[in-house]
């Protein structure tokens, strides 16, 4: 199982990193200040996202981190769970830093999808930690929506 969680997490990793340069490519590109582009912006970093889901399951299907189509979805929200939790945290200015911020997001999102998604561990353990990762971005919005923490 470590094994599949190490690969999961080495691709994962590397497709976050690819995500974050085209996303901050994207952003260059656009380099608008008005709120008229703020949904063609916000539409193709929509479809970045959706060929980056569809290129991890392909990804994950090359290491043997099967099925891939069911371990990239639980890739893509434990990444939503994660960032979620990560809006809690003080912003940085470094770009290296949030290079290396969303290749680690990616990474422990692959690890726990395949964890999750995995033929080893029984349902005593998947099911209270896709639980965890739903609860995280609902603690996350309930924190903030109380002025818990900040």
């Amino acid at each position: 199982m470590t094994g599949r969680m190490g690969r999961a997490a080495a691709v994962c990793g590397a497709l976050g990193l690819l995500w974050w340069a085209t996303v901050r490519l994207v952003w260059a590109g656009v380099g608008c200040s008005d709120w008229d582009c703020l949904a063609p912006a916000l539409g193709t970093l929509l479809a970045i996202s959706l060929v980056m889901l569809a290129g991890t399951a392909f990804a994950l299907e090359r290491v043997d981190v099967r099925p891939g189509w069911r371990a990239a979805p639980a890739t893509a929200w434990a990444a939503v769970a994660f960032w979620a939790a990560g809006k809690t945290l003080p912003s940085w200015p470094s770009t290296a830093a949030h290079a290396v911020g969303a290749a680690a997001v990616f990474a422990a999102s692959g690890a726990v999808a395949a964890f999750v998604t995995g033929p080893g561990p029984s349902l005593w353990w998947k099911v209270p930690t896709a639980l965890a990762l739903t609860g995280v971005p609902v603690g996350v919005l309930a924190a903030a929506w109380f002025g818990i923490g900040g």
